[in-house]
């Protein structure tokens, strides 16, 4: 490993626990980076020891990470299987480990170098670094690496052609039947009592043509836009835990109103107070205010949530997402209401619709959770949105 890259593991580290990095960066080219990490450790005084055998895996992945660009692929490809099962390398929920940081700092430059379709060879990889270099905040430090996101291919056409290719299908059948009847008269010389049983018939299928009719209404209700919902994006300002309840924390989130709103979520359990601190997040604002274990809530922080929902996070608008700004889906208008009414279960009908996609981008029925910046996305792919 070069001095250069050694210099960046330094400075990563030092952003990541808030230290000064020029006291380190003097000798940084003669030692490896398991002293480069336990130089940086033992100033801050916080993580675990460089002796961990799952820290000192990392390191040492680190180290020995190869320079040339067929070599550097293939390590690529064994920490994308790495990957597909876990958010970060370290850690758990949303908080990314320093063996993270030093890790990314070390490949940065030849994911930087991968093309289009070698990325799409390492989604979990491409997936872990955009959250690192957002997450930790390192555009300061290295460029940011560019994450092409996924073209839609929107199904409202298709499921238009399918329905008008039915109807089609039907009125061919209906228009066949009639040609049928005389071919069949000629042959009927048996038995004339058969006459009422048809004219029978016809007014039964008269009668089963209307109970379709009667049902389609019923169904349309159901359908529910997400342009019900106001989704927009909040800047947590502060964040602590509920006074009687382990699994709620509480939340103030600057919306753009000039005054922050206080939110009660779920989410004790898989992230502390200091991880939500200044961080973004998709908010619900129009659902009814309430409390939830005697605390006053004023909206819904949208999380995304892993099959066996081990692993929950809540969404994370890009860098330049500005609070207050709604979050929009392309081809898709409406207002929202003014107050989702929990009586009608709006928003039961519309979440389910809500989840990632392979690449970790959030999508109402694949189309993507936008705003000015970029699409809100999530370290966790293939995951339920609530």
């Amino acid at each position: 490993m070069d001095s250069k890259t050694k210099q960046m593991i330094v400075s990563a580290l030092c952003k990541h626990f808030s230290l000064n990095p020029e006291p380190f960066l003097g000798g940084a080219g003669e030692n490896d980076v398991k002293t480069l990490y336990s130089n940086v450790l033992k100033a801050s005084g916080k993580e675990v020891s460089a002796e961990n055998n799952d820290v000192l895996k990392w390191l040492e992945f680190a180290e020995g990470f190869p320079a040339s660009s067929k070599d550097s692929f293939a390590a690529l490809e064994k920490l994308n299987v790495e990957l597909a099962s876990k958010s970060v390398l370290l850690g758990k929920g949303l908080t990314p480990s320093a063996a993270d940081v030093v890790v990314f700092s070390a490949l940065h430059s030849s994911v930087l170098g991968l093309s289009d379709s070698d990325k799409e060879k390492v989604p979990h990889v491409i997936r872990w670094t955009n959250y690192i270099q957002n997450k930790e905040e390192l555009s300061t430090l290295f460029g940011p690496i560019p994450v092409k996101l996924p073209v839609f291919d929107f199904e409202a056409s298709k499921s238009v052609v399918k329905v008008e290719a039915k109807a089609n299908t039907k009125k061919a059948v209906e228009s066949v039947k009639p040609v049928d009847k005389p071919e069949a008269q000629p042959s009927s010389k048996k038995a004339e009592p058969e006459e009422p049983k048809k004219k029978v018939t016809i007014l039964d299928a008269k009668k089963e043509k209307k109970k379709p009719a009667q049902i389609e209404p019923a169904n349309k209700e159901v359908e529910l836009s997400v342009s019900l919902l106001n989704i927009q994006v909040g800047l947590i300002r502060k964040a602590w835990k509920h006074p009687s309840a382990d699994s709620l924390l509480v939340e103030e989130i600057d919306v753009g109103e000039g005054k922050v709103r206080q939110v009660v979520s779920g989410l004790a359990k898989f992230c502390s107070p200091d991880d939500l601190a200044n961080r973004l997040v998709a908010l619900i604002t129009n659902v009814k205010p309430g409390k939830l274990r005697d605390v006053m809530s004023e909206g819904l922080v949208l999380c995304a949530s892993s099959e066996d929902h081990s692993v929950v996070q809540p969404l994370l608008p890009p860098a330049g997402a500005k609070p207050g700004e709604r979050v929009s889906f392309s081809g898709i208008e409406g207002k929202p209401e003014d107050v989702l009414n929990p009586k009608k279960k709006q928003l039961e009908k519309i979440t389910p619709n809500l989840y990632t996609d392979e690449n970790g981008v959030a999508t109402y029925k694949g189309i993507p959770f936008m705003t000015s910046a970029g699409p809100c996305t999530s370290s966790i792919p293939k995951a339920t949105i609530k």
